[in-house]
């Protein structure tokens, strides 16, 4: 996508706390620096910790007066989470923009007004081919899948940097050189892989729909009736800091004698993740499992 002859280039980058929104959206900027274009962006997320709604606007071009994209302008909308592709949709232009999620769905817990385990999330019931139907170009992709087989889920945003090039003038060289300086050290092998099999993914096409794309619940509240749920604790990882007792809406967590987190109540836990996404030391897994119901 070549600058626009009448006005900056709009990309509008979508998703919910912890999933690296900022990292993209940070990339994106210093790659369009990079090529001497004039860049304003402009973000919220400072409340959203894990979980809560992030947005970023990156605008780029020959000259930008405004860091806000206004409704119905953004040329290309990148989202990390499915209900926030959707929530944001509106801003994508009808005509010419380029649609661009991952279908994986995170539910807030304090969303779910039913605190049983397995209860109703009530999540958008739009599915990506029914999107797909009413946007000019697009691409619903598993990407947290990929980054998942690749060994660090984290890369997910890697994925979609990668289906995003596709979109934008950018040399892949001129991409990776950007991204290897946002990583850490240790992850810049999988996430040099996850750019490319994003970017791979998106040139098949296009309009493009994951045949297995059906949003599982990875996070929040899963989306399955009956489920079975499995919390584990890192116990070396745990500083005591007494964010997860003191967050846990059925209040089933506690500190023992050494201090260190434990699960006191099992049968109380809804698998709603709200402590995994709190725990600032990340010793927290949590694992809900569908249970199959036998066949008839």
């Amino acid at each position: 996508m070549a600058e626009k002859k009448n006005g900056p280039t709009n990309v509008l980058i979508v998703g919910v706390g912890g999933q690296g929104v900022i990292m993209v959206s940070k990339v994106l900027a210093m790659l369009c620096q990079n090529h001497g274009y004039e860049v304003k962006q402009s973000e919220v997320h400072g409340m959203a910790k894990r979980g809560g709604g992030v947005f970023s606007h990156v605008r780029f071009g020959s000259s930008v007066w405004s860091p806000t994209i206004p409704v119905g302008e953004a040329d290309v909308l990148v989202a990390l989470e499915w209900a926030e592709a959707l929530r944001w949709i509106n801003y994508m232009n009808p005509q010419t923009g380029t649609f661009i999620a991952d279908t994986q769905k995170i539910v807030p817990p304090f969303a779910c007004r039913v605190r049983d385990r397995g209860a109703d999330a009530m999540y958008s019931e739009e599915t990506p081919a029914e999107i797909m139907e009413n946007v000019r170009a697009g691409y619903a992709m598993d990407a947290t899948s990929i980054a998942e087989d690749l060994g660090n889920l984290k890369a997910a945003n890697t994925v979609l940097l990668g289906a995003l090039s596709n979109s934008l003038e950018f040399s892949v060289d001129a991409w990776l050189e950007v991204i290897r300086s946002f990583v850490p050290p240790k992850s810049i092998d999988i996430n040099m892989e996850a750019f490319a099999k994003g970017r791979e993914w998106a040139q098949a096409g296009p309009k493009r729909v994951d045949e297995n794309a059906k949003g599982r619940g990875v996070s929040g509240r899963d989306l399955h009736k009956q489920v079975e749920t499995k919390l584990e604790i890192t116990e070396e990882w745990c500083k005591g800091c007494d964010i997860c007792v003191k967050m846990c809406p059925e209040r089933c967590l506690r500190l023992n004698d050494q201090l260190i987190s434990e699960l006191h109540k099992p049968d109380a836990c809804t698998g709603c993740r709200m402590c995994e996404w709190l725990c600032p030391d990340f010793a927290i897994k949590i694992t809900n499992t569908p249970i199959m119901e036998p066949a008839e």
